[in-house]
C-alpha cells in the first residue's frame, strides 16, 4: 500500500507539472537586459494609478524601497519613496488575464560591477502568451517617454554604458554663439556622415568619424557638442580615459558597444596620456596605453556606426598619429570671443523676448555694437576674453552695467 501511495504521489505531480506546462507559458527577464528595469519601472506605474476599488487586482507583500532624491538648484532637496515589487511572488491582471510574477536573487553570484544577479519570470496561460510582446512594448514606451525631447549621458560602468543621473533639457543649438560659420560647417559634416551609410559600405570604408574640437577653456567646445547632439536626437556617451579599471581591451569593447544614435565624447584627450593624469594621489597608474587607444579608435577590433568628438586645450601637445585622417576627420578651432560672438551673445541676452531691462531692442543693438568695436579693439592690443566669461558676466549684470564693467574681463592671452 505504501508503494502505491508512493507511486501515485509521485504520478499526481508529475501529471501537474505536465499539466502546468502544456497550460502555462513563462517569460524570464534578467537584469542584464535593458527591459527588466523597464517592467519594474511598468509595475509601479500601475500600482501608483490604479484606483482604490481596483487595487484588487494588484496583489503585492512584499515590497522593496527606491528612494528618488531630487536636488535643486536652489540647494534644497526633496526624497521620494517608491515601493516596488520585492523578491518573491506577485500577482496581477493585464488586459483580463492574470499573471504571476516571481522576482528572485541570487546572492551568491554578481556581475562584474558587484551588483547581484535578479530575474523576473512572468507565468500566464498559454492562450495569453500573445499579451507579453504588448506588456513589453508598453514598459518601453513608458521608460521612453521621460527621455522624449531630452538628453541622455551615459557613463562607462566597467564593460558596460549606463545613464548618468536624469535627462536633460535639449539645449538649442543657437544658444551657444560660435564663430559665424563654425556651427554650420560642422553640423552639415554631420548630417552628411549619417546619410551616406550605403556610400561607406559600397567602397569598403569603415562607418566611423571623428572630430576634434581645440581651444582655449571656456570658449563653449563641450557645450556645442551636447546642443549638436540634442539637435540630432542623439545622446552622449561620456569616456574617462584615465578611469580607474580601465584598460585596453575594456575600452575597445566600450567602443565598439556603445548605445545606438550617441555621440562619444572624451573631453581633454592631451591629458590623458601625461604624467600629470597618470598617476593620482593614491598611486594609481592610467591602465589605458597610447597605442590601445589608437587600436580602440581605428584598429582591427575596433567598432564601426559611431560618431566620437574629442576636445584638447593644447592642440600642440596631441601626437600627429591621433590627428591624422581616420582617426580626426574634422579638427576645429573653437576660440575665444570675436567681435562678432561678443555682439551675438549680447544681443541674444538682452534683445528680442529676453529684453526685461527696460531698453528698446534699438538700444540693445546699439549696446552689442559697442561691444563688438570694445573687442575688437582688446584684441587688437593681444587681449582675449573667453565666451565662458563674458556669460557669467551678462548674468550677473544689466544690459548697460555689463557692458560698462566688461574692460576688466580681458586678459592678455597667445593667439592660437
Amino acid at each position: 500500500m505504501g508503494v502505491g501511495l508512493a507511486l501515485l504521489r509521485q504520478g499526481l505531480v508529475f501529471g501537474a507539472n505536465a499539466l502546468q506546462r502544456r497550460l502555462s507559458v513563462s517569460l524570464e527577464i534578467s537584469n542584464k537586459d535593458r527591459s527588466y528595469d523597464w517592467f519594474l519601472a511598468w509595475m509601479l506605474h500601475q500600482n501608483q494609478q490604479l484606483t482604490p476599488r481596483a487595487f484588487q487586482f494588484f496583489r503585492s507583500h512584499e515590497l522593496s524601497v527606491e528612494t528618488t532624491v531630487k536636488q535643486r538648484k536652489n540647494g534644497s532637496s526633496s526624497a521620494l519613496f517608491n515601493l516596488v515589487a520585492g523578491p518573491g511572488t506577485h500577482w496581477f491582471q493585464y488586459r483580463g488575464a492574470w499573471m504571476k510574477v516571481k522576482r528572485e536573487r541570487e546572492t551568491r553570484a554578481m556581475h562584474a560591477l558587484g551588483v547581484p544577479w535578479e530575474t523576473v519570470t512572468l507565468t500566464a496561460l498559454s492562450r495569453d502568451r500573445a499579451l507579453f510582446p504588448h506588456l513589453l512594448a508598453e514598459a518601453r514606451d513608458l521608460a521612453m517617454r521621460d527621455h522624449e525631447g531630452k538628453l541622455v549621458i551615459h557613463t562607462a560602468w566597467g564593460i558596460e554604458w549606463r545613464p548618468f543621473g536624469q535627462p536633460r533639457q535639449k539645449r538649442p543649438l543657437h544658444s551657444v554663439v560660435l564663430e559665424p560659420g563654425v556651427s554650420e560647417k560642422i553640423k552639415t559634416d554631420c548630417e552628411a556622415f549619417l546619410e551616406r551609410r550605403q556610400w561607406y559600405a559600397d567602397r569598403g570604408i569603415p562607418y566611423r568619424r571623428g572630430y576634434l574640437l581645440y581651444g582655449p577653456p571656456g570658449s563653449g567646445k563641450t557645450s556645442y557638442i551636447q546642443a549638436l547632439a540634442g539637435s540630432l536626437s542623439y545622446d552622449i556617451c561620456l569616456l574617462n580615459l584615465s578611469e580607474r579599471g580601465l584598460t585596453d581591451d575594456k575600452l575597445v569593447h566600450l567602443l565598439s558597444n556603445a548605445p545606438e544614435q550617441s555621440f562619444i565624447l572624451i573631453e581633454d584627450v592631451d591629458a590623458a596620456f601625461n604624467k600629470r593624469v597618470q598617476t593620482s594621489e593614491d598611486g594609481y597608474q592610467s591602465s589605458i596605453t597610447f597605442s590601445g587607444f589608437l587600436n580602440a579608435l581605428d584598429g582591427v577590433a575596433s567598432g564601426e556606426e559611431r560618431i566620437v568628438f574629442m576636445t584638447t586645450n593644447h592642440l600642440e601637445k596631441l601626437d600627429p598619429a591621433l590627428i591624422r585622417p581616420g582617426r580626426v576627420d574634422l579638427a576645429q578651432v573653437i576660440d575665444d570671443a570675436s567681435p562678432r560672438q561678443a555682439q551675438l551673445l549680447f544681443t541674444q541676452f538682452y534683445g528680442g523676448s529676453h529684453n526685461v531691462t527696460g531698453i528698446s531692442d534699438s538700444e540693445v543693438q546699439a549696446l552689442a555694437l559697442r561691444l563688438h568695436d570694445m573687442v575688437a579693439e582688446e584684441m587688437h592690443v593681444g587681449k582675449r576674453v573667453s565666451m565662458a566669461a563674458l556669460q557669467g558676466h551678462f548674468i550677473r549684470h544689466e544690459a548697460q552695467d555689463a557692458l560698462v564693467s566688461c574692460q576688466k574681463l580681458f586678459s592678455c592671452k597667445p593667439v592660437l
